[in-house]
């Protein structure tokens, strides 16, 4: 495909997200969806829910099987990494951190495929299967490089975050704790006078949250796809010197990816629980 095209033609196609096609006169424009990051990330978390539950059910005492001793270490890491940094007590935040992590490390580990093979698949279905021009349609493989998915799940921490910090403090000491932290008074006409200083900085505080946790995971990522779809433009035998090294960095980049997204939720629910 790299042939046919300019490097830019090539570049800015498979910067390009699926999405569904406007009709004349409509009212409403569903164009922006990103179908290929849904479907990829739905796709994705239905392997690690099945993967997982099927070792659980298959679970031995006796010797374990290698999936079993992967899986086992994966949930033994996770563990530790709670029991380290949280310091509430929760059944949710186990089953959390672990959807968490393999979810996103998942969806990170997507680009490890070449980079046209999953593109071209989709091409060829759409010319063959549907008539479309292979030009006009589009395939992103790496869900976390859109920043549409990465604020979606930040946002989703974040209403958990409030959740934890209701259900820790109740409605009523969370509205207080609003107004009344980090900037503590005494007396009730300081109290009040403080309290928008406090509430704005709580606010500034809960929006940084998913803001950071969303752009730091698209960034890496997105810089990664990137990095890749540049090698693919060069000669065969570059690309095999540059891409391979890169390949097994990019380990490194896909794995710390996911653990400090599960790191910061997991920390982020500990000061939710704890008091001021």
């Amino acid at each position: 495909m790299a042939a046919e095209q300019s490097a830019t033609d090539y570049i800015v196609h498979h910067l390009t997200h699926a999405g569904l096609v406007p009709k004349t006169g409509a009212i409403f424009n569903f164009s922006n969806m990103h179908l290929d990051t849904f479907w990829v990330a739905l796709a994705l978390g239905f392997l690690f829910a099945g993967l997982f539950g099927y070792v659980a059910r298959k679970a031995t005492s006796g010797v374990p099987g290698r999936l079993q001793n992967f899986v086992e270490l994966i949930v033994e890491m996770v563990d530790t990494q709670i029991k380290d940094a949280f310091h509430g007590k929760s059944r949710v935040i186990g089953p959390l951190a672990l959807t968490i992590f393999v979810w996103v490390f998942l969806m990170n580990a997507m680009d490890f495929l070449p980079v046209d093979l999953l593109p071209a698949i989709a091409q060829a279905i759409g010319y063959y299967g549907f008539g479309h021009d292979p030009h006009h349609v589009y395939l992103r493989v790496v869900p976390t490089a859109d920043v549409n998915q990465t604020f979606a799940l930040s946002l989703s921490v974040l209403i958990i975050i409030i959740g934890f910090s209701i259900k820790a403090k109740g409605l009523l000491g969370w509205f207080k704790e609003l107004l009344t932290a980090p900037f503590h008074a005494e007396g009730l006409g300081m109290q009040i006078v403080l309290g928008p200083v406090n509430l704005a900085f709580q606010i500034i505080e809960l929006l940084a949250k998913p803001i950071s946790l969303s752009l730091r995971l698209f960034g890496n990522m997105y810089a990664g796809e990137l990095i890749f779809i540049l090698i693919a433009l060069l000669p065969w035998w570059i690309n095999w010197v540059l891409g391979t090294p890169w390949a097994i960095f990019h380990i490194l980049v896909v794995t710390l990816q996911a653990f400090v997204f599960m790191m910061l939720t997991i920390v982020y629910l500990s000061m939710a629980v704890e008091d001021h």
